[in-house]
């Protein structure tokens, strides 16, 4: 196995560790061990990246890229508290969700108390290598993040304001390291394994789309606020951590001392060490708990079933139909990989057409001008996600298990795909859509619900189209390994070509008398015709048994 230079710096602590009745070959081996796997895990922050030696380190320039945008903050001339309450704000949010989204596996893994107690290896050897463990990349994570704005503090700000910068960084990592595992604590202690993992999965999601997005929210954020460098003291602002960091700038380096710096400054300093001390003493009861992550959850499956089954005799065929539509939904609702992949698109489509209605505010228009024009028809973009899922409904972590397609006796084997597609447009799509027409008529007024109908019924074209173009094999049957890259980004461009070719349509059609009805009409019929008859052919059946 590899030598790692952090287990060689760690060789130095060896004594105080011993000391500490840790064994230190076998924390060592476990520690070799775990950096190894760790090299073949790609982060989430680029989880598109292709095999490499060390996946994760070849990503830390990901987050040195995010750390740039700290640099104006730190070499911002006047309020200290306002500048660095932005910093540890962006730190402690990239931070925690890096924790969270790559590392939660590292602090919740409970393979470690069946393969390592079972040796002669104490519960406090494996509880330092789990702790040190995180450290690790905790530290590398925080250095990409934060050495750039360091170096420009160094050389701008000084000496002091460099110590203090480093000093808290440091701090603040303890903190959302132990805040996170006493918050998975409380989950665990008072819910099941399942809320646990359905949180990690929504925090990974979201991450995503936060990266995706934020730099052009971040940007409009501060062309339409008002910004005030003036401080005014609030009781809700001791309940925000990266104020507290940046209350020892003011006292130290200003000499503004007061009792709100003062309090801000013990608060930065005595938190994270409670927070660590009583992290440590429930770390037992914290083990404990974790068993409850090898539980299946079963809350809201009976009412996801019983309501799916509705809504499946409703809109499908026939019987044979309905039961896919209800297994894909099912599928849908668990797949936590599936998820992971898909609903980034999701929040993406939920939050692209607010942001161009937004950019037309930012170019001078105001409110009611852009009510009364068109730019409802940005709502279109809600349907750029479409082809992403359609293709990805193929992929499964239970992949193994598609061979039931070919066992099953089925008159026509066009139901698998026609039934799983209409899951996808009832549980996922029209959620979302619904939700986005809602706010569009609330700003736009009741004059585009015909224009609505007419989105919805394009789009519905548009979930065919990407289906009969995208390939058509059988949903639920290959792993998600095997997702690429490479000829799939020429594909929804293409898609793309034609979501912009529906609203074309649209446009010219709003400009004639009654068009916008008789684009209405011609697409019912469309969709009525390529959702009867338009899935004749054969499915290419990829069924990656595993036999």
């Amino acid at each position: 196995m590899k030598e790692f230079r952090t287990l060689k710096l760690l060789d130095r602590f060896r004594t105080p560790l011993e000391k500490m009745g840790i064994q230190y070959p076998q924390l060592r081996l476990i520690l070799q061990i775990k950096l190894t796997m760790d090299g073949r895990r790609p982060p989430t922050i680029a989880a598109h990246k292709k095999d490499s030696d060390n996946l994760f380190i070849s990503s830390l320039w990901l987050y040195g890229l995010v750390g740039l945008v700290l640099i104006p903050f730190v070499l911002m001339e006047g309020n200290d508290l306002f500048k660095m309450s932005i910093v540890f704000s962006v730190i402690f949010f990239m931070v925690s969700t890096s924790l969270i989204s790559d590392f939660s596996a590292v602090l919740l893994d409970i393979r470690d108390k069946s393969l390592l107690l079972s040796r002669p290896v104490h519960a406090r050897t494996m509880n330092m290598a789990k702790v040190i463990h995180i450290l690790v990349y905790m530290t590398l994570v925080t250095a990409a993040l934060t050495l750039p704005s360091l170096l420009a503090s160094l050389f701008k700000q000084g000496p002091a304001f460099f110590l203090i910068y480093l000093v808290e960084i440091i701090w603040l990592d303890f903190l959302v390291i132990t805040l996170t595992a006493l918050l998975y604590f409380l989950i665990l202690r008072f819910f099941n394994g399942e809320t646990l993992k359905d949180m990690i999965n929504y925090v990974q999601i979201g991450l995503t789309v936060v990266i995706t997005v934020g730099y052009q929210l971040v940007f409009r954020l501060f062309s339409f606020s008002s910004l005030s460098l003036s401080f005014e003291p609030a009781w809700w602002q001791y309940l925000l951590p990266p104020v507290w960091f940046a209350g020892p700038y003011e006292m130290l380096l200003n000499r503004q001392v007061t009792g709100h710096y003062l309090a801000f400054t013990l608060l930065a300093l005595i938190v994270p060490i409670v927070s660590l001390v009583i992290y440590i003493r429930l770390m037992p009861l914290f083990e404990h708990h974790l068993q409850k992550l090898a539980e299946q959850g079963e809350a809201g499956k009976r009412r996801l079933v019983t309501l799916q089954n509705i809504i499946g005799r409703w809109i499908c065929g026939n019987k044979d139909e309905a039961v896919f539509f209800h297994f894909a939904s099912v599928m849908m609702s668990r797949e936590r990989e599936f998820k992971l992949k898909v609903y980034p698109s999701l929040g993406l489509s939920l939050i692209i057409p607010f942001i161009f209605i937004l950019t037309s505010l930012s170019t001078g228009n105001s409110l009611a001008e852009i009510s009364s024009g068109r730019s409802y028809l940005f709502i279109y973009f809600c349907g750029a996600m479409i082809p992403t899922v359609v293709m990805m409904l193929k992929y499964s972590g239970n992949y193994k298990g598609s061979w039931i397609f070919q066992a099953i006796p089925l008159k026509d084997m066009n139901d698998i795909y026609k039934g799983t597609l209409k899951a996808f447009l009832s549980r996922l799509f029209i959620p979302l859509y619904l939700f986005e027409a809602v706010v569009f008529v609330s700003v736009f007024g009741t004059r585009i619900i015909p224009d609505l109908i007419a989105v919805l019924l394009s789009l519905f074209l548009y979930t065919y189209i990407s289906y009969k173009l995208l390939g058509r094999n059988m949903p639920f049957a290959e792993p998600f390994q095997k997702v690429q890259g490479g000829g799939t980004t020429a594909k929804l461009f293409g898609m793309m070509v034609v979501l912009g070719l529906f609203a074309g349509i649209h446009v010219i059609a709003s400009r004639m008398d009654y068009g916008t009805y008789l684009f209405i009409v011609i697409l019912f019929a469309l969709n009525y015709l390529v959702w009867r008859r338009g899935f004749a052919g054969r499915v290419e059946q990829t069924l990656n048994s595993g036999l």
